[in-house]
């Protein structure tokens, strides 16, 4: 199923990136106008980072993401998989939690793996659903 082509979608409901700022320095960016509180919207954005490797895409556009909550300086996200028996489980799970570690002011993260609702292609991101021929 792998085509070769990545796809990148991004949310509407994110903020244009500036050309010059490098993709490494929009965490610091946010930090800064939050004033170091992590929100639910950065940790979305630096999830979309972690790809599935079986299909190259995103596990935000592919719908794995189910909640993001944020207290204090503690990420907490629940999670799904494309089914139980997905080999590349653990390597997502750690890739996600890695890079939500990555953000400013996060002392700690729990991933939680959720089967219900159990995932299905209907959960992919409508634009990347038609991309990919669903």
């Amino acid at each position: 199923m792998n085509s070769g082509t990545e796809v990148v979608m991004d949310e509407p409901t994110e903020a244009p990136q500036s050309a010059s700022a490098p993709a490494a320095d929009q965490g610091e960016q946010a930090d800064q106008q939050t004033g170091g509180a992590v929100s639910a919207d950065q940790a979305r954005l630096v999830l979309r980072r972690v790809k599935d490797p079986e299909l190259n895409l995103n596990i935000v556009d592919l719908g794995l993401i189910y909640d993001i909550t944020v207290s204090d300086s503690v990420v907490r996200v629940d999670m799904s998989l494309t089914s139980p028996g997905c080999p590349s489980g653990p390597e997502i799970m750690g890739e996600a939690e890695q890079q939500l570690r990555t953000l400013a002011g996060v002392t700690d993260v729990h991933m939680n793996l959720v089967w219900s609702p159990p995932w299905t292609p209907e959960r992919i991101e409508p634009r990347v659903r038609a991309y990919m021929g669903f």
